[in-house]
């Protein structure tokens, strides 16, 4: 059985990325092959790709989560962080539908 890639402490403070050993990069992809980037830029997608793109990802979510190496795990976590955090920083105003709320 493989070491468990959580952090000492609570697990559940600690974000998927902070689990993955590789998320920093170090093993994602060798930096010399490329200008180390992978895909396009999510600034540079149009609102349609944007989207298409972030569904590719949600949809192939659970499979990279149970069965890819830890370097795809590590490039599907950076690359779908990039892709949200550019639809969000689109739509800062987006429609919350309150069935989908919770009271604290």
């Amino acid at each position: 059985m493989t070491e468990s890639v959580r952090q000492t402490g609570d697990p559940r403070d600690a974000s998927p990325e902070q689990r993955m050993p590789e998320w920093d990069g170090d093993h994602v992809h060798d930096p010399s092959a490329d200008d180390g980037v992978l895909g396009v830029d999510p600034a540079e997608l149009a609102d349609e790709d944007l989207i298409r793109e972030v569904r590719s990802l949600h949809r192939t979510r659970l499979d990279t989560l149970r069965h890819a190496a830890d370097s795809a795990l590590a490039n599907h976590l950076r690359r779908t962080a990039e892709l949200e955090t550019e639809y969000l920083a689109r739509h800062p105003g987006r429609e919350v539908d309150p069935a989908r709320l919770r009271e604290v």
